[in-house]
């Protein structure tokens, strides 16, 4: 099939399950093979390819494995519109969206309800911009704790809106962690940014970086680590 499609002149799409998918390339220095993945949220397929793969046999790669593909569509939760739901996920647990036009802009979180006023038009985009500011809140006080269980000085943390990664550490000692972990129970998002945080310490997944985790961190790495992986594509269900 590979060797059919290389003398066709294939658009960067391809249809799964009767949607079309478009296909993005990214090329990698380092790379050695092709590597396939689907986006988080179903929206695209993603091909990283080395510098010396023409970009005709990627797209030819995605093809031939078209059944892979529809097997990970599958698993990718239905989109949730925030605004028609009126419903947002919030340190594991669902609140309802109180929104009314006349009421104050700022969102006030009451127990399981979210006050929220102003246009409802841009009402998705401000909740997810709440989200954002309690995630870098939530983040920040995480960090400060467990690089004080690990005898640093507190790292600078910053949000990131990756499609792949939970979080990371720079050579400089910034923690960048992503925003959508605030949507999941607090356990979850801590164990991700105690594992960064271990990081500032040994930039690899050494027996030494996991006992220093294991020390830092007051939960069950892997039970977070399940919750992740069973999980964590929901967690792209709601906002783009």
């Amino acid at each position: 099939m590979i060797e059919w499609l290389r003398d066709q002149k294939i658009a960067p799409e391809i249809e799964i399950e009767g949607r079309v998918l478009p296909i993005e390339l990214r090329r990698h220095p380092t790379a050695k093979r092709l590597t396939l993945r689907l986006a988080p949220d179903g929206s695209a397929v993603k091909i990283t390819l080395p510098r010396w793969c023409a970009s005709k046999e990627a797209i030819a790669f995605a093809h031939a494995r078209a059944d892979w593909l529809a097997r990970q569509l599958a698993k990718v939760p239905e989109r949730r519109c925030p605004v028609e739901s009126r419903r947002i996920d919030y340190r594991g647990r669902e609140i309802a969206v109180d929104w009314r036009a006349d009421a104050p802009r700022k969102p006030a979180l009451d127990g399981e309800s979210l006050a929220i006023g102003g246009p409802e038009e841009t009402l998705a985009r401000r909740l997810q911009r709440w989200l954002e500011a309690e995630a870098l809140e939530l983040f920040t006080e995480d960090a400060a704790q467990y690089c004080e269980r690990a005898a640093l000085p507190t790292a600078p943390v910053r949000l990131t809106r990756a499609k792949r990664r939970w979080g990371s550490c720079s050579s400089e000692g910034v923690l960048r962690l992503n925003w959508r972990l605030v949507q999941a129970p607090d356990h979850v998002r801590r164990s991700v940014v105690a594992h960064e945080v271990a990081h500032l310490v040994h930039f690899d997944h050494s027996p030494d970086f996991h006992a220093l985790l294991d020390d830092i961190f007051e939960g069950e790495i892997a039970r977070a680590n399940r919750w992740l992986s069973a999980h964590g594509r929901k967690l792209y269900a709601s906002f783009s």
